[in-house]
Order: structure tokens, then sequence, then C-alpha cells
């Protein structure tokens, strides 16, 4: 049994990659910015918990070091250590150019996906060097791989900055027995993206074509990320979601699916 801790995890994909590691029977600790977001996490996560497959909670704000460590402290004590660590947390803001991202949003940006992932990965390297081992998973998003998206600019720099960074990490703990991998989960329709949607329907109506063809609902994508993530010995292991041939495969079919349509969008 694995016991998993996924930062950013009272929604979204996080959200979903606890409740997949849940129902595959392995204890998880959630953690987001504040008390009522991770206990109602954990109140709708815990129908699928069992005694030997547990769920607690800390609120935590990743881009303090302070507070990641108390996070690994409390799964480590709840759970009886800590043999998966999914950097997770993130926000982002994608219907913006760089110049009309306001300073507020670049540094939440900067802070919670580059700051919190190196904290995040610098506390679970350390703690699970001294018992016994794990992996650590560094999830990346829209720009990690170089490529330059309209309205994404700031976030992502952060995400490209955080491919460079696992890269380096991967060969830092290589030969230890800790192994380090990084996680594309494709584009996601998430809470934090509909979010943005609503305040900009006429960016929703123009992307709406590609997105019905590209994106995925975080349910669909889950089970497969938590499969790979748990069955990899490698280090330096690479999980992506939107392959070269799964995007062939949906370019094929069309998107004659309208996914936004379950939102009211």
């Amino acid at each position: 049994m694995t016991n998993a801790v996924v930062t950013g995890s009272t929604k979204g994909i996080g959200f979903a990659l606890a409740r997949e590691l849940l129902r595959r029977g392995h204890s998880v600790a959630v953690s987001g910015r504040s008390r009522e977001a991770v206990d109602e996490a954990v109140g709708k996560l815990q129908p699928e918990a069992n005694a030997r497959a547990r769920v607690v909670g800390r609120p935590t704000d990743v881009s303090d070091a302070a507070q990641v460590q108390a996070l690994w402290d409390q799964a480590a004590a709840e759970l009886g250590g800590v043999d998966l660590w999914v950097n997770n947390a993130g926000v982002a803001y994608t219907m913006r150019t760089i110049v009309e991202t306001t300073p507020d949003e670049v540094a939440v940006m900067v802070s919670t996906n580059m700051l919190g992932t190196i904290n995040g990965a610098q506390v679970a390297v350390r703690g699970m060097s001294t018992t016994g081992g794990g992996r650590v998973f560094n999830v990346l998003g829209g720009g990690s791989d170089g490529s330059i998206r309209p309205g994404m600019g700031v976030y992502s720099a952060t995400k490209r900055g955080l491919d460079l960074f696992t890269r380096a990490l991967v060969k830092e703990v290589a030969g230890t027995s800790v192994h380090v991998g990084q996680v594309r989960p494709g584009i996601l329709i998430t809470d934090g993206w509909l979010r943005e949607a609503a305040t900009h329907p006429e960016s929703v109506q123009s992307q709406r074509k590609m997105v019905n063809i590209l994106s995925d609902h975080v349910d669909d994508v889950a089970p497969y990320l938590v499969e790979r993530m748990l069955a990899t010995r490698k280090n330096g292991e690479e999980i992506a979601w939107l392959t070269t041939g799964r995007m062939l495969r949906k370019f094929a079919g069309g998107g004659r699916e309208d996914k936004l349509a379950r939102y009211g969008l």
C-alpha cells in the first residue's frame, strides 16, 4: 500500500488523483490553501476511504517551506510514512497577454507554481532519503515543452522552468532510493479554467473547436496518470497523457463531442 501526498488536491486534477489513489486502496493526504477547502475535500473523499486506505488533510500554502514541511510531518505521522509525493499545486491565468497580467497574478503564479514545487520537492526528497526512499512527481503543464500559446506567457514560463528543474533533480537523485519524475496531464477542463472562461466568453467561443478536440475531463485522465505513477520504478519517468498518438486520434475524431456543454458554456 502506498502513502501519498498530493498538493493542491481540494479540486481539479489534484482532487481526482487523490480520489483515484483511494479507490485503488492507497492512503492519501490532501492539501489546499484554506481549512474550509481541505475539510470539504476530505469529506467528499471519505466515502472512498476504509481502514487500510485513509484520507487526511492539511491547509498548506506551498510557497511557504515551513508549511510544506508541516504537511510532510503530519502525513508521515498519520499515515505511517510517505512514499509518493505529487507536486500538483498550481495557479493559472491563461487568457491574458504578458503585459495584461497584473503584478499580483504574476506573483501568485511564480510563487505557487515554481517556488511551491521546489519546496515540495526539497521536503519530499529529504524526507524519503531518510525513510527508505520513494517517488516524487512534478505536475507540469502548458508550455513546459517550450511551446508558446496565446494568453499563457507567464504561466508557461513557470512550467518551462519546472521542466528544467525536474530534469536537474532527476540527475541529482540518480543512484539513490528516491526517484523523481514528471507528469504532463494534457489540456484539462479544470475549475480554474472554467472560472477564467466565465470572464472571457469571447475567448471560449474562438477556442471552442480546438478545446473540444484536444481537451479532457479530469476524471477521464486521473486513472491513467495514477496507474503510471504507481507502476513506475524508474528515475526520470515522464508520464504524458496527450501523446502524439492520442492527439492524432483526437483530430481524426474531429471533436464531435461538445465537452464544454457539460459546464453550461
